[in-house]
C-alpha cells in the first residue's frame, strides 16, 4: 500500500461551512459501523507471515550437527525477523468508521482514535489523513476513486460525534501477536525436540 502526496481536499475540512451545507451534506452518513474500502493486502505480506510455519519443521528435519548448526541459527534469525517485520508492519487490513471512533487493524495491533481527538480531515491521492495538532494518522491504500467518499464519511462521523462523550481505548493485540508467539513456541520447541532436550 503506497503513500502518495496530493493537494488537501478543501471539501473534507471547510474553513467556515455555511449552515445549509452542514444540514445538507453532499453524501449522507452511511449506517455505522462502516468499513473503509481498502485495496487487498499485498500477497507478499501473507506469504512472509505463513512461510515460517512451513520452514521451521523443514529446517529441523534437514539440518544436522556441526557447521550447519550455525546456518540453522542464521536462518531462524532471518525467518523470525521476517515474521516480526510483517507482524509489526503498518499495512492496514481493516479500517472501520464507528459513531465514536475510527478503528484500524494492522497485522499486530488494533488501534482506535476517538473523534474528539481529530481536529480536521485531509484527503490526498489514495489516502486520508486525520490531524490532531501536530499528530497525523494516515489511512492509506484506499480503493481507487474512493478517497473523496471516505473523507466525506469520516468528516460526517466526526461532526456527528462532536457532542458525544469521549470514549478512548488503548491499542489491543491483534491476531499477529498470537501468531508470533506460536511461531516462537514452534521454533524453540522443535529445536529442543530435535536434539532430545525436551
Amino acid at each position: 500500500m503506497g503513500i502518495r502526496s496530493g493537494s488537501p481536499n478543501a471539501a473534507a475540512h471547510p474553513a467556515a461551512p455555511a449552515p445549509e451545507e452542514q444540514d445538507q451534506p453532499n453524501e449522507p452518513l452511511p449506517v455505522l459501523p462502516w468499513r473503509v474500502p481498502l485495496d487487498p493486502a499485498p500477497w507478499w505480506a501473507w506469504a512472509l507471515f505463513v512461510a515460517p510455519f512451513v520452514a521451521v519443521p523443514l529446517l529441523n528435519s534437514w539440518l544436522w550437527m556441526g557447521a550447519r548448526d550455525l546456518l540453522a541459527v542464521g536462518l531462524f534469525v532471518i525467518i523470525g525477523a521476517s515474521v516480526v517485520r510483517v507482524a509489526g508492519g503498518v499495512v492496514l487490513y481493516r479500517v472501520e468508521i464507528t459513531a465514536t471512533a475510527v478503528k484500524a487493524r494492522t497485522s499486530l495491533l488494533v488501534r482506535s482514535l476517538a473523534w474528539q481527538d481529530v481536529d480536521r480531515v485531509d484527503a490526498e491521492d489514495g489516502s486520508v489523513v486525520l490531524i490532531n495538532g501536530s499528530d497525523e494518522n494516515e489511512i492509506n491504500g484506499i480503493a481507487k476513486d474512493r478517497t473523496e467518499q471516505v473523507a466525506t464519511v469520516i468528516e460526517a462521523a466526526r461532526r456527528a460525534a462532536a457532542d458525544q462523550p469521549v470514549r478512548r481505548s488503548r491499542p489491543r493485540p491483534g491476531l499477529g501477536v498470537a501468531m508470533v508467539l506460536l511461531y516462537l513456541f514452534l521454533a524453540v520447541g522443535a529445536f529442543l525436540w530435535r536434539w532430545h532436550l525436551l
